[in-house]
Formats: C-alpha cells, sequence, structure tokens
C-alpha cells in the first residue's frame, strides 16, 4: 500500500505505507543552532548518512538504531510535549519514509525543521517543514555531493548552512553567497567548524565583509561538549 503526501513541487507524491524508519535516537534538548537557537525542541535522528564530512560529529548514527512506525515516534515525541520538533540524522533523507514522517509531524501541529546536508532531493518535503540545507564547503571533503537544483525548493521559511573551516572555506562560501543570490531566497547561516576555526575570526571576517548572514556556533556543544542526546 502507499499514500500520498504533499510536497514542494505542489504535487502529490506516493511513499510506502505503513512507514518504519530506523531511529538512532528520540530526545528533547535545547536546539543548539538554527533561527529556533535555544528553544526547547525534540529531536529525531534516523540512522544512515552516505556522505563523510571531515568535521562530522554524528558518526554514531552512520549505523546501528531500531526501526519504528510512525505512530512509535509520533507517541515518543508527544510525551514532551513539544512545540518544535526537528528531525535530523545522520542525514535522514536517505530513509524514504522520512517524507511521511515529516508530514505526520506537520498534520499534528508541531513546528517541525529538517536538517539536510543538500547531497539529497528535498523536493518531495512538506513545504510546512523549515529545512536547514548545508552547502558543503571544499573542506568539508564532500563539495562535489552539493545539489544546486534544491535551491529551486528553497523559500524564506528555510535557511542555507555553511560550516565554515578557514579563511578559504569562507572565501569560496563569500562567492556562493552572490554567485547563487543566496541572502535574496532565504537566511544563511555561517558556522565556525567546531575546535576548527576560531569563532572570533570568523566573526571578524563577518564584520569586515558586511555580510547579510548569521553566525552562529553550537550551543550546546557550549553546555555539553560532545555528548550524544544533546
Amino acid at each position: 500500500m502507499s499514500t500520498a503526501v504533499k510536497s514542494r513541487t505542489g504535487l502529490l507524491r506516493q511513499v510506502d505505507s505503513p512507514a518504519h524508519l530506523k531511529v538512532k535516537e528520540i530526545f528533547h534538548s535545547l536546539q543548539g543552532e538554527s533561527r529556533t537557537v535555544g528553544l526547547p525542541t525534540v529531536f529525531v535522528r534516523l540512522s544512515g548518512c552516505p556522505l563523510r564530512c571531515a568535521y562530522c560529529d554524528t558518526e554514531y548514527a552512520f549505523q546501528g538504531g531500531t526501526w519504528m512506525s510512525l505512530g512509535e515516534i509520533g507517541d515518543h515525541i508527544a510525551r514532551h510535549r513539544p512545540r518544535y520538533v526537528t528531525v535530523t540524522g545522520g542525514e535522514p533523507l536517505v530513509q524514504r519514509s522520512c517524507i511521511a514522517l515529516l508530514e505526520q509531524l506537520c498534520d499534528e501541529g508541531y513546528e517541525v525543521s529538517l536538517e539536510t546536508s543538500g547531497a539529497l532531493d528535498i523536493s518531495p518535503v512538506d513545504p510546512r517543514v523549515s529545512v536547514v540545507m548545508d552547502i558543503k564547503t571544499p573542506e568539508s571533503g564532500e563539495e562535489a555531493r552539493n545539489v544546486y537544483s534544491n535551491l529551486e525548493h528553497i523559500d524564506a521559511n528555510d535557511q542555507i548552512k555553511f560550516v565554515i573551516c578557514s579563511r578559504a572555506d569562507y572565501e569560496w562560501s563569500r562567492a556562493k553567497l552572490d554567485e547563487l543570490g543566496l541572502a535574496s531566497r532565504c537566511e544563511i547561516l555561517f558556522s565556525p567548524s567546531h575546535g576548527v576555526l576560531a569563532p572570533r575570526d570568523l566573526a571578524e571576517w563577518i564584520l569586515a565583509d558586511n555580510l547579510p548572514v548569521r553566525m552562529q556556533m553550537q550551543m550546546h556543544k557550549l553546555l555539553w561538549g560532545d555528548m550524544p542526546g544533546h
């Protein structure tokens, strides 16, 4: 059996039903980045990722996890009575049933965000979801995986994130900002790679160039370090 879900193209998309997903963890924490930073949020971390970014901090999500139905996931989330839910990974879109999960969460009244690498097609994602999409820089080691056609499906409710490792990465990101006209599409996030680039350096470069971007740091790492589940 299959069911039709909404997509960013305005068309309905068929997905398998009943859906199951391999879930690495579900936890309640403060959002550490993006425009809802600091707000209590339930995170659903799905297993699996086809990328191997140099700065990855969730390698434990590459494999393992527990198969759960959409109903079971919904029950776990509801226990925390959240307003905000973030679906993350790994790379959540590598599991096809992620699309059905996102629609279910929107239908249940949550404010939903999706953290994605930008290496997979986002067009099937429910338009009510705030997509937080990476554009991979050269020093991520995965620049070649950027799917720039995804920009056709980005709107003002979404965010584009650059994780920056060096001055060269910054200059590349600044050039992409202009080349692709990103600031007119949605909010742009520049984040220093944790433990690699000094945050003050990135802050000074942004100020010197007066870039139309939001600098962000990973607040959860300032509070809890690299502990999983935060």
